[in-house]
């Protein structure tokens, strides 16, 4: 009883350098074993402390700890303001993951690097340390807690990564802005927005998530931003290194290996990654590599600057498309044996950060994206043999593609706070310019073997040239109205141009030029309110899609461009509430609104002189979901605890009015199922961590979709049209750590050997059914840091 009159209390606020409450930072009193988690407000209460000096400690992710030596009274709780300054340099490996387990997700809170993202559907992934299956980049693992992200499996395990929320188009994640540590890595954002660069995810330490509606401050895109954010320099010696090994079905061979450290006044990373597969399907083929490097030095207490260089290869074996008769039959067979599929990409990047003051935070960086994707391919439908010609006695000739890319990106960014009338608020602005230059060739005749070969007899059918070149402006403004309720109105300014030049063998010089703009305003509203559990959030943004090179390029000589054809544009709408309920419950639970028009498309015309197709804008479509991620503590004992996680997304989305052209006629899409949208994705899992390891349990299912516009509910005779198939997979994975520096990882995926796939492509890289890879078991250790 002495003892706990002798008792005292500390309360108060933890808030981010521009006065954000900081929800979920964690605040301790290390002497008096004590922690708790501050609330939506950002508020916190330590009970039962020793009267006299304590010291508390406040941390966040993102954000550099903060101490306060405060004196604990008896007569009443000691109130203190705490305040966390975002990290000037990245954070030690071993900090983040006592801050976010891996595979755990989390709300971005209010900044993510330099963007300002308060009142927009966030997430952050811990990857580093995750028992997902990194090697072969399984998306649905990686990504498991992120409510309705669709996966595209059918590019070879581990080459790339295909990905889409809200019922975008997931081919190689081209509906988002795509970058790894800040760094732009789409290909061409006005000509060929994918990306073909493929990063190891053994290098990941967190993934970046934004959603459409925070776009403004980073580009036009309706799926918003995914970052890719590499492991961070130990700081704490002068080389760190670490090896990851991994081993599989399907003849599965990786090798990662990294080294970073802290060398007078510069921090480094680097890093090498390669991985063989002979790939599910017959035929299949895999090679890959890639390499990374980067260097930070603080050149004064204010003023950071980072070079980093990224670069990525792989050389994979296209083993064809099936019909769904094949597919059913045996979905390990090849139609092809000669078709190859290769990218090489680099990646520089410049960036300088300057910290006048507190208040202000000024970035410029310079990058890149340089490089290729090149393909030989025997092209055509699963019912078109490749087989030896009967006049000849040899194969036929392929065709070769190469797209050379040479994408120039300069941004500057500004966050400045200061206060409207008496409260906070803070100012997001900034500039970006874009050269990109494009150049694709196609319809080149190559040759009749069967190896990587892109030599070709004569000229490219197609030998053309996309130049861009825009500028960007965009503001919003962070004002807090009252101490829980936050307004950001802003706006993006996009004017640039797009010329075509070149060659088509098959079409008039003179209508080849075309030049098309790309002038928008473009306007956003978002707010949040922090109540002491919860945080709601909302808002307004719109967006537009580029008209790309294909949409624009008439693919031979009975189709023609529509000259007034411009960029599609549309608008997203969301709102939902996420927070906790006690020490037990973490939840984000949200609905969305998105209006898609402009889609390209195309028309069956006659001139007089005969039919053709005609291709314009011509689409609209509106898509409104749920998305629901539950994150719950199930139990706890002495050796270890459970969790259950469950992210669920519905979908209905349909064409407001567009036309398909099918067996000569155009047919009205009005009322339709966009293609592509399963009407529900649901994964869950529960995850068990103990002193040794863990051991991850996961369900996944994905909806039926239709594979065409047109509804085809009955597959053809090729596999192009038809439905895409419900499925429902289970994956289990598990990792032991031996000794100090050692984890043993082992999973087993698609457990049951489900016959699935995930789409029925309308182009690359053939039409037709692609299988997903069935039953696989991986096994790896880590060594290191």
């Amino acid at each position: 009883m002495a003892m706990a009159a002798q008792a005292g209390a500390v309360s108060g606020q933890v808030v981010s350098e521009t006065g954000v409450p900081l929800a979920g930072a964690r605040v301790s009193v290390p002497t008096g074993r004590r922690e708790v988690a501050t609330d939506a407000a950002g508020r916190f209460r330590i009970e039962r402390l020793a009267i006299g000096p304590a010291t508390i400690t406040a941390s966040a992710p993102g954000f550099e700890t903060a101490r306060r030596t405060v004196e604990v009274r008896l007569d009443r709780p000691t109130e203190v303001r705490l305040v966390l300054t975002p990290v000037r340099t990245r954070l030690g490996a071993v900090l983040v993951r006592e801050q976010a387990p891996a595979g755990t997700m989390r709300p971005a809170g209010d900044t993510l690097g330099p963007l300002m993202v308060p009142g927009a559907r966030t997430e952050v992934i811990a990857l580093e340390g995750s028992d997902a299956n990194l090697a072969e980049k399984v998306g649905r693992q990686i990504f498991a807690r992120v409510p309705g992200l669709q996966v595209y499996d059918m590019d070879g395990a581990g080459n790339q990564t295909n990905v889409s929320t809200r019922g975008l188009d997931p081919h190689r994640s081209w509906e988002f802005n795509l970058r790894q540590d800040g760094v732009p890595i789409n290909s061409d954002l006005y000509g060929y927005p994918a990306s073909h660069y493929s990063l190891p995810m053994e290098a990941i330490e967190r993934v970046e998530l934004v959603r459409g509606t925070a776009s403004l401050q980073y580009g036009s895109q309706f799926g918003g931003l995914l970052n890719y954010v590499t492991r961070a320099a130990d700081t704490s010696r002068a080389l760190a290194p670490r090896v990851v090994m991994n081993g599989g079905s399907f003849g599965l061979a990786n090798l990662y290996g990294e080294a970073s450290g802290r060398v007078g006044g510069v921090d480094y990373v680097t890093y090498a990654a390669w991985r063989e597969s002979d790939g599910y399907r017959d035929g299949a083929r895999s090679r890959y590599s890639a390499q990374y490097a980067s260097a930070t030095w603080r050149l004064t207490s204010t003023l950071r600057l980072r070079a980093q260089v990224a670069r990525s290869w792989y050389l994979y074996r296209i083993p064809g498309p099936l019909t769904d008769a094949m597919f059913a039959a045996d979905p390990r067979q090849s139609t092809r044996s000669r078709n190859w599929f290769s990218p090489t990409i680099t990646i520089p990047a410049l960036q300088a950060e300057w910290r006048p003051s507190a208040r202000t935070r000024l970035s410029v960086q310079a990058s890149g994206v340089l490089g290729d994707r090149s393909s030989v391919q025997f092209v055509g439908f699963a019912t078109v043999a490749d087989t030896a010609l009967t006049a000849t006695g040899r194969p036929a000739n392929r065709a070769v593609d190469i797209d050379d890319f040479d994408s120039r990106t300069l941004e500057v960014r500004l966050t400045h706070a200061h206060t409207v009338g008496a409260r906070a608020a803070t100012i997001a602005a900034g500039v970006t310019m874009s050269d990109n230059h494009m150049r694709r060739r196609q319809q080149g005749v190559g040759t009749t073997g069967d190896d990587y070969d892109l030599g070709i007899t004569g000229a490219f059918g197609r030998d053309l040239r996309y130049r861009s070149r825009a500028v960007a402006a965009y503001a919003e403004e962070i004002v807090r109205v009252t101490d829980r309720w936050t307004l950001i109105p802003g706006v993006r300014i996009e004017r640039g141009e797009t010329r075509m030049t070149g060659r088509l063998a098959y079409y008039d010089p003179a209508d080849v030029p075309r030049t098309v703009r790309h002038d928008f305003p473009l306007l956003g509203l978002r707010t949040s309110y922090r109540g002491a559990r919860a945080e709601w959030y909302g808002g307004w943004s719109e967006s537009y899609r580029p008209m790309l090179l294909k949409d624009l390029l008439p693919e031979n000589a009975l189709e023609r461009s529509d000259p007034a054809m411009r960029d599609a544009r549309g608008w997203t709408a969301e709102s939902g509430v996420r927070g906790t309920r006690g020490a037990r419950l973490t939840y984000d639970v949200g609905l969305f609104w998105m209006r898609y028009d402009g889609r390209f498309g195309a028309l069956l015309r006659d001139d007089g002189a005969g039919p053709y197709v005609f291709k314009t804008n011509l689409g609209s479509t509106r898509t409104a979901g749920a998305e629901i991620a539950l994150d719950a503590l199930l139990a706890t004992s002495a050796h270890a605890t459970w969790r259950g996680f469950a992210s669920a997304a519905l979908f209905d989305a349909v064409y407001r009015k567009g036309v398909a052209v099918t067996g000569g006629a155009n047919v009205a899409l009005d009322g339709n199922r966009v293609e592509g949208v399963p009407a529900i994705i649901v994964r869950t899992g529960v995850v068990r961590t103990g002193a040794a390891g863990t051991m991850t349990l996961q369900v996944s299912h994905t909806g039926e979709s239709f594979g065409d516009p047109l509804n085809t509910r009955e597959p053809n005779v090729t596999g192009a049209r038809g439905i895409v198939p419900a499925y429902t997979l289970v994956d289990l994975t598990l990792s032991r750590r031996v000794g100090a520096h050692a984890v043993v990882r082992a999973g087993v995926t698609n457990v049951f050997d489900v016959r699935y796939f995930t789409k029925r492509p309308a182009f690359y890289p053939g039409p037709g059914v692609w299988p997903s890879d069935g039953r696989g078991v991986t096994l790896g250790m880590s060594l290191g840091r």
